[in-house]
Order: structure tokens, then sequence, then C-alpha cells
């Protein structure tokens, strides 16, 4: 597992050697007091400075700290600089977000060592693009995500299965690549905080619990995990979604639904570039004091037109707003297939409604191939001016790069 270390912060350090040494961090609005750090250098870590703090809070804690706004496009550009750079050892490169990937070097390492090939790698990258990794060798992809994190920055960690009851199972299940806090609160409740306790769980309390994915965590705390690295991945979309940080923390219902509205437009102009449609929906709210809700509905039918993504997206948030004032909000549309593999599942008691809504899309949709995007709308205005923060969800666009 090949991980870039606090990858933007130095990327600009890379292209600015005067920021080089100095405590500085991407915030996605750095003159908004409330705009949220994307990530900071490690100098500005060691002064307390950490990812998903607010700018005002960052600068009454490092005064001399330096704010930069994103550059995505700076970004890309080194990230596919990267990812030349371990096309150039074998094809089996995975890349799985804009400054990690996975490297199948079996091969490679039936002639060299993989330390020294890891360690190669690792000086090409620093010499040629003046950037830090930290490097995990093991047998699998869990194990080598997992020995990636363990020394930053500049590392170069071996696992093995052997090494895990010693440097794996005495750590809490929260530590674990693929627990977050919502399973960890889950997993506590059965009294498993360790991912030595989760490794040796009951597999059926787990399942009901947690279902697959329960079972799925419990062979990872031993060591398991048959995926392969597989460099056509980037071609399997699962999922198309985009969120937004709000500048401050609303609880105005009409700009929490525009808000949905720029999302819904976003998503499905997402499913529209690559001709897919998916049959779940789902919603994420994170309020002001950080905890993350989320709530989805799966249909019969594909879906991917914004009107009904707007929809779908406004009732679930009903169903499940608390009236705590809102930090984030996301609609992700999962469970894609080329529409083209789309089947309309008709029956007696959704076929008069399909015939009635879909002329509608049908005029919708002309009218704008004439007269420009956004020049009908249902209901609220829901806007097309774009922002910072719906623009990108950072890691999400760069695929279509690798894939030129």
């Amino acid at each position: 597992m090949h991980d870039m270390n606090s990858f933007y912060a130095s990327v600009e350090q890379s292209y600015n050697p005067e920021l080089k040494g100095k405590a500085i961090a991407i915030a996605g609005n750095p003159k908004e007091r409330r705009g949220i750090i994307v990530t900071s250098s490690y100098e500005a870590r060691a002064k307390g400075i950490y990812t998903t703090m607010n700018v005002g809070e960052a600068r009454r804690k490092c005064p001399d700290l330096i704010i930069l706004p994103p550059d995505f496009p700076k970004y890309r550009t080194t990230s596919k600089a990267m990812f030349a750079i371990l096309r150039s050892y074998t094809e089996l490169v995975e890349p799985v977000s804009i400054d990690e990937g996975y490297v199948d070097i079996t091969q490679l390492s039936n002639e060299r060592h993989p330390v020294e090939i890891a360690q190669e790698i690792q000086q090409r990258i620093k010499n040629e693009l003046d950037l830090p990794c930290s490097i995990g060798i093991a047998p699998n992809k869990f194990l080598a995500k997992t020995a990636s994190d363990m020394k930053k920055p500049m590392g170069i960690t071996i696992l093995r299965k052997r090494d895990i009851p010693i440097k794996i199972w005495p750590l809490p299940v929260i530590e674990m690549h693929g627990v977050g806090e919502s399973t960890a609160k889950k997993l506590a409740s059965l009294n498993i905080n360790l991912i030595g306790d989760l490794a040796k769980a009951d597999e059926h309390v787990l399942r009901n619990s947690l279902g697959k994915n329960g079972v799925r965590l419990r062979a990872r705390a031993n060591g398991e995990d048959s995926r392969e690295v597989n460099p056509d991945a980037i071609y399997d979309t699962k999922s198309v979604g985009n969120s937004t940080t709000l500048p401050y923390d609303a609880t105005d219902l009409e700009e929490i639904e525009m808000t949905f509205g720029k999302l819904a437009i976003k998503v499905a102009e997402r499913l529209e570039a690559k001709k897919l449609s998916g049959s779940t929906i789902s919603i994420q709210i994170r309020d002001a004091d950080w905890q993350n809700h989320s709530r989805s509905k799966t249909f019969q039918n594909p879906i991917y037109h914004k009107e009904v993504i707007y929809d779908e997206a406004l009732k679930l948030f009903h169903k499940s707003w608390n009236g705590n004032p809102i930090r984030l909000l996301g609609i992700t549309v999962s469970n894609v297939i080329d529409r083209k593999q789309t089947v309309e599942q008709l029956s007696i008691f959704n076929f008069e409604e399909h015939a009635k809504q879909e002329p509608i899309y049908e005029l919708i949709d002309e009218i704008e191939r004439k007269f420009g995007k956004g020049a009908i709308k249902k209901g609220i205005d829901l806007g097309t001016k774009p922002t910072y923060a719906s623009k990108t969800s950072f890691s999400k666009d760069f695929f279509d790069d690798l894939k030129e």
C-alpha cells in the first residue's frame, strides 16, 4: 500500500519551497471563521491542528498558521505524476483515492526484495516530485493499508500475519481500517473494544448485529483478505455522491432545501456524464456537534433524474432531521448500473405514475437542450451557481484523469 503523507499540504510545499518547515493548512474557505481544515502539514499537526478543525479555532491555537485555499488542478496533476511512477514498476496498480493506491509487486519480488523496491519508489517520489510517502508491505490489502498507517512520514513498514497478535490486536477497534465511529459504538455494545476482541468474537453475534460487514471485519482482524489488486477498479463506479460543508451551522429550512437542490443537480450531472442510474439513495447529515446521521431508501426502479433525487432526498431529510443545526449535507445514489442495462419493472401500481411523469422529464430535457441548463425548474430555485463546496468532494473526480 502506497500512501502519500499530508498530500495537499505537501504539494503546496513542493511548489513553494518557502512554505517548507512551516505550519500550513488547506481549508475549504480560509477567510471564513467556520471554514474547515481539510489537511495540514506535519509542522501544523505538531501544534495541535487537525483535519475538520474550523479556521477560527486553528488560528487561535496557532497564530502563525498559514492557511491556503485548495488548488485541485495542482493536486490532480501531481497525483497523475505519482501514479505514473508507480506504473513504471508494474501495471498492477489500483488507485483508491487521489493520494493512495495498492501495488502488487509479487512478480517483482521474485528478483528483488520488497523493501528494496519500496525504498526505491519512496526515493523516486521524493526526488522527482519532492513529496513524502509511506509504504506498507504485506501479503494482502488490509494488512498493507494497516502497515502504511503505522509509520508516517516517510515510513516503510512490513506487516506479516504472524505479527497480528502483537502489533494489531492490542489496538482499539476504531484504529482499524474500515471501522468508523458508528461501527465502533455497535462493537462496544457487544463488549468488543480491541481489535483482538473482534478477532475472537462469535461470528453469529457479529452477523446479527452488523450483518455481512461484521463477518468481514472479523476476518480482517484475523489478517484475512482475499481481494486482489485490480487496476480496472476505477472503472467500476458503485456510487455517485456529493456533499457540502456549510459556511455556518444551518437551521433555516429553505436554505437547507436549496442546498439539497444544488447537491441533487450535481449528483444527477455525474450520473448523466457516466450514463448511470442507481436503485438506492442515501442522505448524510452532520450536525454542529459532529454527530453523523444517514438514512437511505431503495427503489424497485433505478433513478437518475435530478427532480426525483431532490424529492426523495428531502423526504428522507424530513424523516431524520431533529432540528439540530446542520454543518454538512450529502446525497449519494448507489447500487448504480449502466442505463442500458436498466429494465423498467413496471407494475399495475406504478405504470400510471410512470406514464404521467416521463413526458414531463422529456419536455424538461428538450427545453434545457434549447435554452440551457436551469432554464426550467421544479419547486424551489435549486440554483447552479458553483461554489467551492459543491464543485468537488476532494478525491472523487481525479479517477477521470487516470482513465485518460
